[in-house]
């Protein structure tokens, strides 16, 4: 009987649907496996990123369910977003019906590959359950003071209409569509991440060695706690009246530098440039210039070249009285510390470059023979007045206690991380449940009213939010006092509904319509023990998910402190050596993968032609191999005779006992590979070699004990064609634990090295009992034309190693 995978796996799927095969059970007794894939956009079809993600989880869920934990493997649809309205404007087509066609064809398209997937938890973030949850979160965080509103300088994206949080500006440009990204000042929603700020950070701690070094420390580096001096600089005379402002705060960590402060550098943002461009106090061509500064994002300003203006007025030295110039500068960030910065360009790279740049005067404070600049934070002070000679550290203490003991300044601690804004102008998104009455101001939508959904009779047409022009919508009562009002327009970032999905899964089914979440569910199921997915989303969605556990967990809806305790970063899929993409044209379709070789195929090639963290370059000429592999283990595993047969371990012959050691290597392996290394390349691998050294044997014992242990291991893999072979070879679906034999491992012989004079000159293979007399006599015979006629004056055996004969 020829391969034939179309039959197969649609028979199995079949089967698995009948059976239930993939849902969790409602036993709470039984130990517990929570894995979760990184859920897709509905974007219309599934691409070979998406097959490899699932893949691997769908390995692991397969795997543990396999071997009796309660799996919990669940699939969803982080269904808002500004695609579906590019779509709608494109294609004449509502967001909604286009984002749930998609959803549908995707559905089809993960369940042809076999994926282990819970189809009774199956969500989308745009469905009316999870935006009415969703807007009670966003209440309850606005009611502790969690959410807040202000005016600020916001990443604008001109092409999709919408404002962006920092981390979704990439180089400048929007994260989505690669247009420039602009500031621009508007009202908005922000949460306070920023409470969370030292949690988030010392909660990393817990995730050593569970998740990637490489994710923890970009997480760290955004968080970016950092410890320091905040300080009042005063300006002189002149200066004060030029800005009518007498002060300013500044803030640094390195307050042993403190007597080298050659210059001030103020953020474009700061209030003293703000006067003095409000009142002309500046050349008309330095205001343009620092105008387009203001309009460049945070991050633009910061890759560009070091750049700036002397704004013409001086501040005090707060110990030693001197004049210092004040200048702006694109390197200072407004929102950290107080968007004033001390340079000492002596001792600090991106100061020195700036000083070099405009010929400013350098200090040296710290004793060193390195050329400029030496930012060591070891080293003794000099030109520093009385704490000369003080170590670093030490003059760093010294040196804050004197601020603080003469009313100077303090010890504070910033961090990098700001405040999450999530407003966003679009209408494909959820509604932000507040209010806005003449008479109460800004009001929270009753919870009873949820959920506040999107008008559907609405045109898209990518000029600005149409919830704005939906009056109908818009116009409602004020939920306090009953006034006429106005709905909030804006709609939530699509990062708000994926940072809490994970827990939306870990809740019974049943009990979704009446509560967001049922507890003894959720305090089972969560955290997720392996979470898979890009390392693109280090620092958003991974941070914000961190985040609302956190949130969810002191507002009492969650027990734990983190939501995911493992994190696997798979590689992105290449072909031709660049990321798979319609705009390069290297797209592989996997709906062609299937048609043309079967679900199975596709599994076995992204498992095999890479471990999980690396890049995967697509090769056809593998996946042709991979598929031979299957036809090959199908025709072999058939040839396996029926009946029942005892195996006799010390009946075998030597390739028998070769290839059972082979069989029993892979499936020790397998225990390595799925518990810990993911690495399942070589796994496939130790399963080929196995099944080669197999077609020496025709012991038919240990042809079916190979056969049940490698369809075993091989079945997470490849399962439609495993749960095919194991019906019919051994009349079974579900495979018993299997046990490692140590027979198998234990070796009826042992090669020995035999020497001459030191000299390695044979190798000899004898028996494991054998007398030391005989491995002697073996060990000179095997060596006889080096011995002849000379005399051995000493023998040597060291045991199970080598011989070693001496001779003159």
């Amino acid at each position: 009987m020829a391969y034939n995978a179309s039959i197969i796996e649609k028979k199995w799927q079949e089967n698995w649907d009948k059976d239930n095969y993939f849902e969790p059970k409602k036993d709470f007794s039984l130990k517990k496996k929570y894995i979760l894939s990184m859920f897709p956009y509905p974007s219309g079809r599934i691409h070979m990123g998406h097959v490899r993600n699932y893949t691997i989880g769908d390995a692991l869920a397969r795997y543990y369910r396999k071997i009796g934990f309660n799996v919990l493997h669940p699939i969803g649809f982080d269904s808002f977003g500004m695609p579906a309205e590019n779509a709608a404007i494109k294609h004449k087509i509502h967001p909604k019906k286009w984002t749930y066609d998609n959803i549908a064809y995707m559905q089809k398209e993960l369940f042809s590959l076999g994926f282990s997937f819970s189809k009774k938890r199956i969500l989308a973030t745009s469905d009316p359950l999870y935006t009415k949850f969703e807007q009670e979160f966003f209440i309850k965080m606005f009611e502790k003071g969690l959410i807040y509103t202000k005016e600020a300088n916001v990443n604008w994206c001109e092409h999709d209409q919408t404002v962006l949080a920092n981390e979704q500006v990439e180089e400048g440009k929007c994260w989505r569509c690669g247009n420039e990204v602009i500031q621009k000042k508007m009202p908005g929603y922000y949460i306070k991440i920023t409470s969370y700020a030292n949690e988030l950070l010392k909660d990393l701690e817990k995730l050593k060695d569970k998740w990637p070094n490489q994710v923890l420390t970009m997480q760290e580096n955004w968080i970016g706690k950092s410890e320091g001096l905040e300080f009042t600089l005063f300006l002189d005379e002149e200066s004060v009246k030029k800005v009518n402002k007498k002060d300013l705060q500044v803030f640094t960590t390195r307050a042993d530098t403190i007597y080298g402060i050659s210059y001030i550098a103020l953020s474009v943002e700061h209030d003293i440039v703000k006067d003095l461009i409000k009142n002309s106090k500046l050349d008309a061509k330095i205001i343009d210039q620092i105008k387009i500064m203001q309009n460049q994002s945070p991050r633009e300003r910061q890759s560009n070249e070091k750049e700036g203006y002397f704004l013409g007025i001086y501040a005090l030295h707060p110990l030693t009285k001197e004049k210092i110039p004040i200048w702006v500068a694109n390197f200072v960030l407004s929102d950290y510390g107080s968007g004033a910065v001390m340079a000492v360009p002596a001792h600090d790279e991106r100061d020195f470059e700036f000083a070099k740049k405009y010929n400013l005067e350098f200090k040296e404070v710290i004793s060193s023979k390195e050329k400029l600049p030496f930012a060591q934070k070891v080293g003794k002070l000099i030109n520093s007045d009385k704490f000369n000679d003080l170590d670093c550290n030490e003059a760093r203490e010294e040196i804050i206690k004197e601020f603080e003991k003469n009313n100077l300044g303090k010890r504070v601690i910033n961090f990098k991380i700001r405040d999450w804004g999530v407003s966003r102008q679009r209408y494909w998104g959820t509604p932000i449940p507040m209010v806005k009455c003449n008479d109460c101001g800004l009001v929270c939508e009753k919870i009873e009213n949820l959920p506040i959904l999107l008008p559907e009779d609405v045109e898209i047409t990518g000029e600005g939010n149409p919830l704005d022009r939906h009056l109908e919508w818009k116009n409602c009562s004020c939920p306090k006092c009953g006034k006429k009002a106005t709905r909030e327009s804006d709609t939530l970032d699509t990062f708000f509904e994926s940072s809490w999905y994970y827990a939306r899964f870990a809740s019974d089914e049943d009990t979704w319509q009446n509560k967001v979440f049922d507890e003894k569910s959720v305090n089972y199921w969560l955290s997720v023990d392996e979470y898979i997915g890009g390392i693109e989303h280090a620092i958003l969605h991974l941070l914000y998910a961190r985040f609302f556990q956190k949130v969810l967990r002191d507002l009492g809806y969650l027990k734990n402190d983190e939501p995911f305790l493992k994190l696997l970063t798979q590689g992105m899929v290449l072909k031709d050596g660049f990321k798979m993409s319609k705009s390069k044209g290297n797209v592989v379709d996997p709906d062609e993968i299937i048609k043309k070789y079967g679900a199975d195929t596709a599994r076995l090639f992204i498992l095999f032609a890479a471990p999980p963290a690396k890049e995967l370059e697509w090769n056809d000429d593998a996946l042709e191999g991979a598929y031979r592999f299957i036809c090959k283990l199908y025709d072999r595993a058939l040839n396996v005779e029926s009946g029942n047969y005892i195996l006799k371990h010390e009946e075998l012959s030597k390739e028998e006992k070769y290839a059972r050691l082979k069989v029993y290597e892979a499936l020790k392996k397998s225990e390595e590979v799925y518990n810990k290394t993911y690495a399942f390349n070589t796994l496939i691998a130790a399963c080929m070699e196995a099944i080669n050294a197999l077609n020496q044997c025709k012991n038919k014992a240990l042809e079916q004990e190979a056969f049940y242990i490698i369809l075993n291991i091989l079945e997470p893999i490849i399962p439609h064609v495993c749960f095919e072979l194991s019906d019919k070879l051994f009349k079974c679906r579900n495979f018993k634990k299997l046990e490692i034999k140590e027979e198998v491992f234990r070796k009826d012989s042992l090669v020995l090295i035999v020497s001459v004079n030191g000299k390695k000159r044979s190798e000899i293979e004898v028996l494991i009992n054998t007398s030391q007399d005989e491995i002697l006599n073996i060990a000179k015979k095997s060596v006889q034309k080096w011995i002849q006629d000379k005399v051995i004056v000493k023998e040597i055996y060291i045991k199970d190693k080598l011989v070693n004969l001496v001779i003159k």
